[in-house]
């Protein structure tokens, strides 16, 4: 009797972990269904249908597409699409690659300095970077366009901004850290032999560049120009910004100017967001094939390797020079101009007789500001919040994927990575059907705000915690179970503390472009949910540029300090520096 007893013990024992492992696996599977697939189904089926305007009910059509795709203006805005994305991708790519081979390759003078100083550019919100070549290249109010008239006696600008050009540029220049970073892990990791044999044949350092370097960093290289290109596809501050107001469209404006009409053409918004997604699913998919196949390029092989740097010689001061243009391009020149703006009482250009009228006015204006103290604890609850969810959520996932043979793991895998087909602008309006749709009372809330997030990062929570799950063997989850540990303390007490390195990194990544995230919020957003982002947008649409420049300065400058806290308190969880 004792021994049934006992038995019957360890098999309730044995239950109750059960419960627990599959309780906790079950939520977050359909928590990962739910967030990847219900906003998707509920585009899908709103791009179908007639707005509802007063007494007149909703209707079955197709007429969004015809009018989506029906109209010599849909292929202009293709186009310009396709040429925004494509030319932003290539500046982006030649200015990163560049950047990331002379700290990688070369023997240029202070590296580690000119490397903080491209990671610089991640923390500024692309609506800030956006705002301040505005006021640098702006035909009219552009303080290089006015000193470069003024110095050489020139009848025009030099610069124009709102043009396919100026979109181009401005977009590539801010995301070429992206670039820097992708490129910078491959030719990191790359032999440095073969260079060196092109360089003893005669070959000069260019043409060893490009015969040799990029060659065998090619699925790197058509790996990073397809992320750009889709990361541009979705880009939404820059065509808003700068496109709009020349009637520049691009397919993120068309949807923003969709859901902005009155009565909101939803379904029109999702006629074109659902072309927007084929462009991006089919992007993703092509970089995913190239990354897998990228074996044969191979040049490492042994523990013996040791990489090393190309001696320039004398030019190893002009790739110095490099750096200090590009530091001025892409930090001290716009940071200047917004500094400049944010001490005038109204917007003047930069001159001595300026400079006798310089006050603080703005920055006390903004201080004051009571929509500002809601949206900075909004933002800071969102992006605490989304970072929390997204590395817990992610950890769980990655487990499943990892450590399990549950048959159709593949499937939460890709489910958990479907966001990333998904542009801010849409996600945000996948998000507004629903809720709309399904009325449970969060529209216009923070927690609609915060599922948007949480989906929308939820594959980069993925990325960091993959890598860390898979160096944890399975030895430690055995014997932890042989000694009659629960699955969830066997999750708690050994699986996350060895995640620990991963998941800070991750939850620094995810708070920074949290904090700094509009497209997702700008359609989701109401009275007392704004967040810092919002007010930046909603100070700019009013004509307030004094304000948000002061507004600006401020939160870059937080967010620099809330940047270095992290990494300091990430470093004491042995958490090391990210460099790509």
């Amino acid at each position: 009797m004792e021994m049934t007893f006992d038995a019957m013990k360890t098999a309730i024992q044995r239950s109750r972990r059960l419960e627990s492992k599959w309780l906790i696996i079950g939520a977050a599977v359909l928590i990962t269904g739910i967030l990847a697939l219900i906003p998707l189904c509920f585009l899908f089926w709103q791009s179908f249908y007639t707005p509802q305007v007063a007494d007149t009910p909703a209707m079955f059509t197709f007429g969004n597409y015809r009018i989506a795709y029906g109209s010599p203006e849909t292929l202009r805005t293709l186009g310009n699409s396709l040429e925004f994305a494509l030319g932003a991708a290539l500046v982006s790519f030649f200015i990163g690659t560049l950047l990331a081979w002379i700290i990688e390759r070369t023997n240029t003078p202070f590296r580690k300095l000119f490397y903080a100083i491209t990671i610089v550019p991640l923390i500024i919100p692309g609506i800030l970077f956006t705002i301040s070549w505005i006021f640098l290249a702006s035909p009219k109010i552009g303080v290089l366009n006015v000193v470069l008239t003024s110095v050489f006696g020139l009848s025009k600008p030099v610069f124009n901004v709102y043009s396919m050009g100026g979109m181009i540029w401005v977009d590539g220049l801010h995301y070429s850290t992206m670039a820097f970073l992708l490129m910078s892990a491959a030719f990191r990791g790359m032999d440095p032999s073969l260079e060196e044999s092109s360089l003893m044949s005669g070959a000069g350092i260019a043409r060893t560049m490009w015969r040799i370097t990029l060659r065998l960093a090619f699925p790197a290289v058509v790996s990073t120009l397809l992320i750009l290109f889709v990361r541009a596809l979705e880009s939404f501050e820059v065509p808003a910004l700068i496109g709009l107001p020349v009637k520049l469209q691009v397919f993120t404006s068309s949807i923003y100017e969709a859901i902005e009409q009155y009565p909101s053409q939803v379904g029109l918004a999702s006629s074109y967001s659902m072309l927007l997604l084929l462009i991006t699913s089919v992007g993703l998919y092509l970089q995913s094939r190239v990354a897998s196949r990228g074996g044969k390029y191979t040049t490492i092989s042994g523990k013996g390797f040791r990489p090393r740097q190309m001696d320039l010689g004398g030019w190893r001061f002009v790739t110095a020079g490099i750096f200090v243009i590009y530091f001025l391009l892409i930090v001290a020149l716009p940071l200047a101009v917004l500094l400049w703006s944010s001490l005038q009482k109204y917007y003047r250009l930069p001159s001595l007789a300026a400079a006798h009228h310089l006050t603080f006015d703005a920055y006390r204006y903004i201080i004051h500001l009571p929509a500002l103290r809601t949206a900075v604890v909004n933002s800071l609850l969102l992006s605490f919040g989304c970072a929390t969810a997204v590395m817990l959520l992610s950890a769980v996932i990655c487990w499943i994927v990892v450590k399990t043979k549950l048959p159709g793991r593949w499937l939460l895998d890709n489910l958990a990575s479907l966001p990333l087909v998904f542009p801010g602008l849409v996600l945000g309006l996948s998000f507004m059907i629903v809720s709309l749709k399904v009325d449970i009372g969060i529209y216009g809330t923070l927690w609609i705000l915060l599922l948007a997030y949480i989906t929308r990062f939820m594959p980069y929570g993925m990325r960091y915690t993959n890598t860390s799950m898979i160096q944890i063997h399975k030895e430690l989850e055995e014997s932890a179970a042989m000694s009659c540990a629960t699955w969830s303390s066997t999750f708690y007490r050994i699986v996350l503390p060895l995640l620990k390195p991963g998941l800070m990194a991750g939850w620094i990544y995810v708070l920074i472009v949290s904090i700094r995230e509009l497209s997702s919020s700008i359609l989701l957003y109401s009275p007392g949910s704004e967040t810092v982002s919002i007010v930046i947008w909603e100070l700019w649409q009013n004509g307030q540029y004094v304000e948000l420049s002061a507004l600006s300065v401020m939160l870059i400058f937080v967010l620099l300090a809330l940047v270095s806290l992290a990494q300091y308190i990430g470093s004491k969880f042995g958490v090391k520096p990210n460099r790509g």
